[in-house]
């Protein structure tokens, strides 16, 4: 029989994220201020980050251990299957063997969670009572308000007003988990009221979504700002998804894993 499916067990998911920033033959440019063109600094993103996620977003350490409270929330769902597709390796007609981890088994239905999950630790470790962020389809949404409801943290969600009107279910489900959901643009920034007087009839976009929750983050000292893309830190959190996969993989083919 071949196998389709490939599983660990809960005592092999990976106790440290991988910083791809060690190994990298050349440092990543600095990300410039949008503001002065400058290089951005701690002082620059400490209104929006918790300290320990700026230090991660710097770090060029190669491994960044996973709390032992996120690793116990992960264990809901991690680590997660393995699949070979075996269908597609002969439609394909390749000699090439194709696997896939399938993200779909958290709670939230993908793999945001897994920095979300760690973002909202790392905030209420630092005594953050509040989080904003932006959501274009929910699910980022979905994952920070379930992150936010294991960590007792508000969750301030600004959904893109198309998605907002046209995926109720994917709102309720964020407001199921506690988080309010307000469409944006909203009348509740001067981001939002600014576009609303040029654009009555707007219906959102991301970019907008964002410039309201960062509004709302960098003007009330309780609350931050949380983002589920682009950001070094939020990569690192991910890095749990190939270091499950390439574990897995090597002990079917039975070699040593090297990293």
């Amino acid at each position: 029989m071949e196998t389709i499916k490939y599983l660990l067990t809960e005592n092999q998911m990976p106790t440290a994220w991988y910083n791809i920033q060690a190994d990298l033959p050349t440092p990543l440019p600095p990300v410039l201020h949008p503001g002065t063109g400058q290089p951005i600094t701690g002082d620059d993103l400490a209104p929006l980050f918790p300290m320990s996620l700026i230090e991660q977003e710097v770090s060029q350490e190669r491994w960044i251990e996973i709390p032992g409270e996120v690793q116990s929330i992960y264990r809901q769902w991690r680590p997660t299957p393995l699949y070979r597709a075996r269908r597609l390796e002969k439609a394909l007609d390749t000699p090439a063997k194709i696997y896939y981890k399938y993200e779909g088994v958290s709670p939230a239905g993908s793999h945001k969670p897994n920095t979300a999950v760690a973002q909202a630790y790392y905030n209420k470790q630092a005594g953050v009572k509040r989080l904003t962020t932006e959501t274009g389809a929910g699910q980022w949404g979905s994952s920070l308000a379930f992150a936010g409801a294991l960590f007792g943290l508000e969750v301030l969600v600004y959904m893109v007003k198309v998605s907002y009107n046209q995926k109720p279910y994917r709102r309720a489900l964020m407001e199921s988990y506690g988080a309010r959901v307000v469409a944006s643009p909203s009348d509740e920034t001067q981001a939002g009221r600014a576009i609303l007087a040029e654009h009555p009839n707007s219906t959102g976009s991301l970019g907008i979504a964002i410039s309201e929750a960062v509004e709302v983050a960098a003007q009330d000292e309780g609350t931050k700002y949380a983002l589920g893309s682009v950001l070094n830190h939020v990569l690192l959190h991910q890095t749990v998804i190939g270091l499950e996969a390439r574990l897995r993989v090597a002990m079917e083919r039975k070699c040593t894993l090297r990293l």
